[in-house]
C-alpha cells in the first residue's frame, strides 16, 4: 500500500517529540508505553488514513528507541529507523536545534523519501540480548586490558615489596573481570545453542577457518540473522572494508580507499579474523605471502582477506551448507 502520510519522531531518554508532516502539528509525549498510547490517540484524531498508509520515521538512538519500535510493531504500524547522520546530511545547511525542530526535520526527510524508504523490522529479543552481551563483554575486555597495561608498567618501575597491596588489588580486579567475561560468553553460547536457527547460522559461519565464536556472534547480531543486508558487499560497506574511488575531474585521481563512515566495532572484529586466517588458514596464508612477495601493501592485502572472509560467510549461509576447503583435496 502506498505511503500517504509521514510522522516524524525525535526520540530522547524521557520524551518523544512528534510531528505530522501534512499539517505540521507538533506534540510531546513521555517515552513510555502510556505516552505512546497517548501519541497514537493524538495522531488518530488528525489522520483518518488506514494504518498501512502512515509511516513513522525516527532516528536510531540505541536503547531509547527500542520501546517505541516494540510498540509500533505490536500495533502493526509501519516504521522506519534511519541513521541520524543520514537525516542530518540530507537537510543541507541548517541553523538552530531543538527536539521540536528535529521532529519536523525528520518528518520532512521522510516525506522526501517516502517512495524509497522501506519499513524496518524489529529485532527479535534473542538478538537484542546477544547485542547487549556483546557490548558488555567489549567494555569489560577494554577495562581488563587497561588494568593489565597499568600493572605491567607499575611492576617495571615500582618496588614490588613496597607496593604489594596495590598489585594484589589490581590483579584481583583482573581476575574478577576475566570471570565475568567468561560468564558472559557462556550466556551468549546458551542463547545461540537453544535456538535452532541461530545455532545453524553459527555452525555455518564458524565452518570457515578464521571465523571464531565472537566474530560469529558479532556478524549474526549486526546482520540481524542476515536479514538486514542482501549481499556481502553491502555488509562490507557497512563494516568499512569496501574500497571506494576518490576521483574528480582530471586533477583528483587518488587511490581507492575504505570509508571512515563505518561500524568500527565490526571492522575491528573482521581485522582480527583476517589476522587469524593468515596464521591458521593455509589458503589465506599462501595468498597473503604471495602478495607480500610481490611487493603489495600489507594492509590492502589484509583488507582483501577481510572481504574474502565476509563473501564466504554470506555464501555458506545463503547456500545452507558448511564451507569446504578445496585446497586439501587438490593434488
Amino acid at each position: 500500500m502506498k505511503i500517504k502520510e509521514i510522522v516524524g519522531i525525535d526520540v530522547s531518554k524521557l520524551t518523544v517529540d512528534v510531528c505530522i508532516h501534512s499539517n505540521q502539528l507538533n506534540e510531546c509525549f513521555e517515552n513510555s508505553m502510556n505516552g505512546f498510547k497517548e501519541m497514537l490517540s493524538w495522531i488518530n484524531s488528525y489522520i483518518t488514513l488506514p494504518k498501512k498508509q502512515t509511516l513513522f520515521i525516527f532516528e536510531h538512538t540505541g536503547i531509547y528507541s527500542h520501546r517505541l519500535a516494540d510498540f509500533l510493531e505490536k500495533e502493526h504500524l509501519p516504521f522506519s529507523i534511519v541513521p541520524g547522520l543520514e537525516i542530518k546530511r540530507s537537510l543541507g545547511i541548517v541553523r538552530g536545534k531543538s527536539d521540536k525542530v528535529d521532529a519536523k526535520r525528520i518528518a520532512l526527510y521522510g516525506y522526501r523519501l517516502k517512495d524509497e524508504l522501506k519499513p524496518s523490522s524489529n529485532t527479535c529479543i534473542k538478538i537484542k540480548k546477544l547485542h547487549t552481551l556483546l557490548t558488555l563483554r567489549s567494555r569489560l575486555v577494554k577495562q581488563r586490558a587497561g588494568f593489565k597495561s597499568s600493572i605491567n608498567e607499575q611492576k617495571s618501575i615500582l618496588n614490588q615489596k613496597d607496593f604489594c597491596d596495590l598489585f594484589n588489588i589490581q590483579q584481583e580486579l583482573i581476575d574478577n573481570l576475566t570471570t565475568q567475561i567468561e560468564i558472559i560468553e557462556q550466556q551468549m553460547k546458551k542463547i545461540v545453542w537453544q535456538d535452532l536457527e541461530l545455532k545453524t547460522i553459527f555452525d555455518l559461519i564458524t565452518s570457515i577457518n578464521g571465523i571464531g565464536s565472537q566474530a560469529a556472534y558479532t556478524i549474526i547480531v549486526y546482520t540481524n540473522k542476515f536479514k538486514k543486508f542482501k549481499t556481502w558487499r553491502k555488509f562490507a560497506s557497512y563494516s568499512g572494508i569496501a574500497p571506494f574511488p576518490h576521483q574528480s575531474g582530471t586533477s583528483i585521481r587518488k587511490q581507492t580507499r575504505v570509508s571512515n563512515l563505518a561500524n568500527k566495532e565490526v571492522k575491528v572484529i573482521l581485522n582480527m579474523c583476517a589476522m587469524s586466517a593468515i596464521r591458521f588458514n593455509p589458503e589465506m596464508k599462501k595468498y597473503y605471502q604471495k602478495r607480500i612477495e610481490q611487493g603489495k601493501n600489507k594492509m590492502s592485502t589484509l583488507n582483501i582477506i577481510r572481504n574474502k572472509l565476509i563473501a564466504r560467510v554470506f555464501a555458506v549461509v545463503e547456500r545452507g551448507t558448511p564451507y569446504v576447503n578445496t585446497l586439501k583435496y587438490s593434488s
